[in-house]
């Protein structure tokens, strides 16, 4: 079955960073050209004209299809998948009978499909070197913006374990009993005292540690004594 329409192939080019397409001087220009397959299957594989059918290449399965990368020089490449010991054609891509009755698909790889994303990498290369030069009033903090995380800094001074937020210093076990309240109650603790372990101090070698939890509007503070 031969299908009049074609499948631009492209690749993106991440901003700030050269064409992801190869020139050699001893060959022509290769350009990455995707393929996909959709039909399932555990070992798929693609061989075709491009590599003078001698070698299968691996798919990489993602998401539940398969995919691969080959940098093609421009023309016309025939190809074929092999799907668990099986040569198969993509029904949905382009089609073209071959010498032993049988058909392959086809990918027409033109240098056009690329042009495209090489203006919008040099337009981005131009438009992040021009804004190094601009005001940042009102705008971002100045400084180079990209989506790799920055490594931390390790070579600065040690400042020691952060600080204890304020509220967490407000516990029961640093509260003394209010005269009017009934001496084996406990006063109502604050809700971000819930569920912290703390400890007193070390004291005539007993050390107390507490922990409090609340079931609806019910709590219950736990207290183990460990003699050290």
């Amino acid at each position: 079955m031969h299908h009049e329409d074609e499948r631009a192939r492209a690749s993106t080019i991440t901003p700030g960073a050269k064409s992801a397409q190869t020139t050699y001087s001893h060959g022509p220009r290769l350009l990455p050209t995707v393929f996909k397959w959709e039909g399932g299957g555990k070992d798929v594989y693609i061989c075709g004209s491009f590599n003078n059918w001698k070698s299968k290449i691996p798919l990489v399965k993602s998401q539940g299809d398969f995919y691969t990368i080959v940098d093609l020089p421009e023309g016309e490449h025939e190809y074929k998948f092999y799907i668990d010991g099986n040569w198969v054609k993509d029904p949905s891509e382009p089609t073209k009978s071959n010498q032993l009755g049988t058909e392959n698909n086809i990918v027409r790889v033109r240098n056009t499909d690329f042009e495209v994303f090489e203006a919008l990498a040099i337009d981005s290369r131009n438009t992040h070197s021009s804004k190094k030069h601009e005001s940042n009033e009102g705008g971002s903090p100045p400084g180079d913006y990209s989506q790799v995380i920055p490594v931390k800094q390790t070579g600065g001074k040690h400042t020691g374990p952060p600080f204890l937020p304020p509220q967490l210093l407000q516990i029961i076990l640093n509260k003394d009993t209010p005269a009017h309240v009934e001496p084996s109650l406990l006063p109502e603790p604050n809700h971000v005292m819930l569920n912290h372990l703390y400890a007193l101090s070390i004291k005539d070698g007993v050390m107390v540690l507490s922990a409090t939890h609340r079931f609806r509007k019910k709590y219950v503070t736990t207290l183990l004594y460990k003699p050290i």
